[in-house]
Order: structure tokens, then C-alpha cells, then sequence
């Protein structure tokens, strides 16, 4: 029975990280400008492009409201999911010092990475949450099918896995917001969120389709299996793994 009790609690070793997250995270929902903070940049592309444009554009056979809300969805849980854990993580390690007594606690390095990155996700899919509750009331078609809950979790997975990665390379504070303006900006306005990505030229095409929030609009908006749903879906799990892989490997390798 011990050996059996100590590897069911080893197995759970990443919950403490998780819950330490949690509790701060609690404390952040008490105020309310968290809430509108996580929420006032996708409702203002909702009013603007989604009720602006709605009623004169049509997008992939459908309305331009019902178009961009899986998209905002997508972007939302990005952007939470890797810029939580990726603010959190640097401050931690480089000002607060607290990630350095972390790293010396009896925990695997894999347990500390799976408690930051679900914790990433859990504020991810809040901040979605909000989104959706939006796009449920709106006078847009708009649904929650299996592939859009499939995109949305490994959505949050994937960025909360390079939230951690950006964590822990970034110097200082101020080059999260770097890491921040060369990848997250940059995929927010050309994977697909407000306009089909067959519409650039090819070569600027080309470069989207390497993006990682590209696959997450094409499976999120996705009605049924095709070659361009399960590509998707195999790219998403296979940019999760290595993301999550690579801070692993940081965290394991960390020595500061």
C-alpha cells in the first residue's frame, strides 16, 4: 500500500502550484477591473467590426458577426492564457524571487510546468467565458460544437505552454512585452481572427499557416471532419507537446 500511496501523491504533485495560481487568481476576481480588463479589448473588436461591419459582410458563407466570434473566442484565450503566465512567471522568478524557492521544493520540474500551464489555462478559458456568454446572447449563429471546445482547450494548453516559455527566457519585465509584440500581436490580426487567410497573397499566406492560432480558427470554426480540420488538430497537439516540452526543459535546466 505505500508504494501505491506514494506514487498516487506524487502524482498530484503539480496541484499545489496549481493552487497557489488559483488563490491569487481568486483575489484578482474580487476586483472588478480585472474582469472588464480581461474582457474590454474583444468586446470593442465585437462592436466595432462584429456589429460595425455585421450586417454588410459576409464571410465564409455567413454572416460577419458569426464569423468573428469563434475568432475573438480564439484570440481572447491566447492572449490570456500566454500573457498570465507569462507576466506571472517572469515577475516571480526575476523580482518576487518566489519561483527560486519553487524550483528547491521536493516537485518534479514537469509538475511545476503542468501547474503553471493549468493554471494559464484556467484563466484562458475564463477570459473566453465571457466571450462566449456575448456571442450566446447576440443575434449571431453561433454554437459550441465538439471542435470548437477541442480548439478552445488546446488553444489555452499551447499559448499557456509558451507563456512559460517567455517566463522563463525574458530578462526583465519589459521584454515580455517584446516576446509579446513579435508573436502574440502579429498572430491576433493575421491567423484568420477577422478575416479568412485565403484572402492574403500567397507568400504572406505561406508565413500565416505556420502560425500557431491559424490551425485554432480553421478547427474552432470547423463543422465537421475534413483534411484541413485534422491538420489543424494535429498541428495544435503538436505545437502543445513541444511548447510544453521546451519549458519543461527550462525549468529543469533553470539555475539562476
Amino acid at each position: 500500500m505505500r508504494p501505491l500511496s506514494r506514487n498516487l501523491a506524487g502524482s498530484f504533485t503539480w496541484y499545489p502550484v496549481y493552487l497557489r495560481e488559483m488563490l491569487l487568481f481568486k483575489r484578482k476576481l474580487l476586483k472588478v477591473g480585472y474582469v472588464f480588463s480581461a474582457m474590454v479589448t474583444p468586446i470593442i473588436y465585437l462592436l466595432v467590426f462584429g456589429y460595425g461591419l455585421g450586417r454588410s459582410v459576409r464571410m465564409s458563407g455567413t454572416d460577419y458577426l458569426s464569423f468573428l466570434i469563434p475568432g475573438l473566442v480564439a484570440m481572447s484565450s491566447m492572449n490570456n492564457s500566454y500573457s498570465w503566465v507569462a507576466s506571472a512567471l517572469n515577475l516571480n522568478r526575476i523580482y518576487f524571487k518566489t519561483f527560486q524557492v519553487l524550483v528547491q521544493a521536493p516537485i518534479p520540474p514537469s509538475s511545476i510546468m503542468l501547474g503553471e500551464v493549468l493554471a494559464g489555462m484556467t484563466k484562458g478559458l475564463f477570459a473566453s467565458s465571457l466571450i462566449i456568454l456575448v456571442g450566446l446572447v447576440s443575434p449571431a449563429h453561433f454554437h459550441i460544437s465538439p471542435f470548437f471546445a477541442t480548439a478552445l482547450l488546446l488553444n489555452c494548453f499551447m499559448f499557456a505552454s509558451l507563456g512559460v516559455i517567455t517566463g522563463m527566457l525574458a530578462k526583465s519585465h519589459e521584454d515580455t512585452s517584446t516576446y509579446n509584440n513579435f508573436i502574440i500581436m502579429p498572430m491576433s490580426f493575421f491567423s484568420g481572427t477577422f478575416f479568412p487567410v485565403d484572402t492574403m497573397p500567397a507568400p504572406l499566406r505561406a508565413i500565416i499557416n505556420i502560425m500557431p492560432l491559424t490551425h485554432t480558427n480553421i478547427l474552432i470554426r470547423a463543422q465537421g471532419f475534413d483534411g484541413r480540420t485534422i491538420l489543424a488538430l494535429a498541428v495544435m497537439a503538436a505545437y502543445g507537446l513541444i511548447f510544453f516540452a521546451i519549458g519543461s526543459r527550462l525549468i529543469r535546466g533553470y539555475s539562476e
